[in-house]
């Protein structure tokens, strides 16, 4: 694996089920178990998913013209199961806004293939839960 294609981040125990994960460019995200404000790691997930969405459709659409209004939610149930703890499906909702004319227009025209291609191919967020992605824990 290149380092290119190496993505990575460190996580530090703060507190009681608290945490703080770190990126290498120096980035820093609190997170917890849901007792206080900060997200929880379910919530990250979600964040993560509608995020990397977002951030294509953003790319595809926006060069044509800026929105006036680009709202993304995200949101699944949690399930407890014979499969233990996961997720049901996971929907994303886009909510864009273009101005009038031209530009608005192929804008508009281009949102629904900009998030078919991002579900379908660009994000590899949602890309990683859709697959079967291993998950590998070591101790060291």
């Amino acid at each position: 694996m290149s380092d290119d294609n190496l993505r990575k981040i460190t996580l530090t125990r703060t507190g009681e089920r608290d945490y703080e994960a770190e990126n290498p460019r120096g980035g820093r995200l609190t997170f917890g178990e849901g007792q206080s404000a900060d997200f929880t790691p379910v919530e990250l997930l979600l964040t993560a998913i509608a995020g990397c969405s977002a951030i294509d459709v953003d790319y595809l659409t926006t060069r044509l013209a800026e929105p006036t209004q680009f709202d993304v939610a995200a949101e699944a149930e949690k399930l407890r199961d014979h499969e233990g703890n996961h997720l049901g499906e996971v929907r994303i909702t886009f909510t864009a806004r273009f101005p009038a004319g031209p530009e608005g227009d192929a804008a508009r025209t281009r949102l629904p293939d900009a998030v078919a291609k991002s579900r379908d191919r660009l994000c590899t967020v949602s890309r990683t839960v859709q697959l079967p992605t291993p998950v590998d824990y070591v101790i060291t």
